[in-house]
């Protein structure tokens, strides 16, 4: 909990074990660089807050406010007490002023959100709230303040304002795939701030393995015995490596209408920050703070962040990003393995030993049963 167990209200809490707290610290700090850049290029447009308020009176954010009000339960230390020391907690850990109004919402569907143009607020359902334990649900309100202190609010409250959109122009076919588009690009920056708000929740709960098992409950329920995280975690990989190029583009298709990645591939990604470099600097009190968030570069963001997925593609398993890697490094046997079809990203390109030169005696050059010359 926090360092000295005290809320700035004065109210008393019993730490359950300690944890660090990160003063002053700004949400760069833990901002996927992909989620970062688009955060820093939005908050450097001038004039972009005034916009968004503008169209605070088009969004259905005062519609949301009193729906929950009016048809939920507002965590408070009379109602959801444990959750409301854990909200307190978290924005101490990361040093939010403003503690978000949070709702626990009757839906069976363990789901969690911050949403909110002027004002962030957090709802969480009763699904989730039954499915974790104390240390799984820490992790989870601290994503949720995570989303808070990146400003990710707005953006979730306009993609749901322009995904309801869409079905209501879904009948005009331009103006439904103008929007589509927008709906679109703002999911894909979403699942990037999802990754974001995983580290925010590490930061905030400080156990990996919480987190971990968190993760794997919403991807199995609430049979832990049954589950194992190193076995979870081995899922990850498998779907990264696996397949062939068919199943590459498979993945792509299935992601793309979804605002959130896949629970494997955010455990997978979670632990890696855990074990990077950046986390220990932040875990040793050396992270940007948010004073210097205005001196913060657009450029320096954007390289950050086109290093960053040129770094994936080389690193990636995936048959499509070794292609995609293949041909910006100019691999001598690239045309041979597009010859041979979508099976030959399955396996290594052949050894320059190989008599045939890596002929495939399927793909119709010359007779099958011809030996090889001596």
């Amino acid at each position: 909990m926090s360092d000295d167990g005290r809320e700035r209200t004065g109210q008393e809490r019993v730490p359950s074990r300690q944890r660090r707290r990160f003063p002053g610290i700004s949400s760069r700090a833990y901002e996927h660089p992909a989620d970062r850049s688009a955060l820093v290029a939005l908050r450097k447009l001038s004039g972009f807050d005034t916009v968004f308020k503008a169209l605070s009176g088009l969004l259905p954010e005062r519609s949301l406010r009193l729906l929950f009000l009016s048809d939920s339960v507002r965590v408070s230390e009379r109602q959801f007490a444990h959750l409301h020391t854990m909200l307190l907690d978290a924005c101490y850990i990361l040093d939010l002023e403003k503690v978000p109004p949070m709702y626990v919402t009757q839906d069976p569907q363990p789901n969690a959100m911050c949403i909110g143009l002027d004002e962030p607020i957090i709802v969480v359902t009763t699904g989730l709230v039954e499915l974790l334990d104390e240390e799984e649900m820490r992790a989870v309100v601290g994503h949720e303040v995570g989303h808070a202190l990146s400003g990710h609010s707005v953006y979730r409250t306009v993609l749901l304002f322009l995904t309801t959109l869409a079905l209501k122009v879904a009948w005009i076919p331009l103006g439904n795939l103008a929007v589509m588009a927008i709906v679109t690009a703002l999911r894909e920056w979403f699942r990037k701030s999802e990754l974001s708000a995983d580290r925010a929740g590490l930061l905030v709960g400080q156990d990996l393995r919480a987190s971990m098992r968190g993760l794997m409950k919403m991807a199995g329920g609430n049979h832990l015995h049954e589950m194992n995280v190193d076995a979870f975690l081995e899922q990850a990989e498998e779907y990264e490596a696996g397949g062939d190029l068919r199943d590459s583009v498979l993945k792509i298709l299935n992601v793309l209408p979804r605002s959130h990645p896949f629970a494997t591939v955010r455990a997978a990604e979670l632990k890696k920050w855990a074990e990077s470099r950046d986390h220990q600097r932040i875990m040793d009190g050396h992270y940007p703070r948010r004073s210097e968030d205005k001196d913060t570069s657009v450029g320096d963001s954007f390289r950050e962040s086109a290093a960053s997925y040129a770094g994936d593609v080389k690193d990636s398993k995936d048959p499509l990003m070794k292609l995609v890697s293949d041909l910006a490094g100019g691999a001598g046997d690239l045309g041979g393995r597009v010859r041979r079809g979508f099976d030959g990203f399955r396996s290594a390109p052949p050894s320059k030993d190989d008599p045939r030169g890596g002929q495939d005696p399927q793909d119709g050059e010359g007779p099958r049963d011809t030996p090889p010359a001596p």
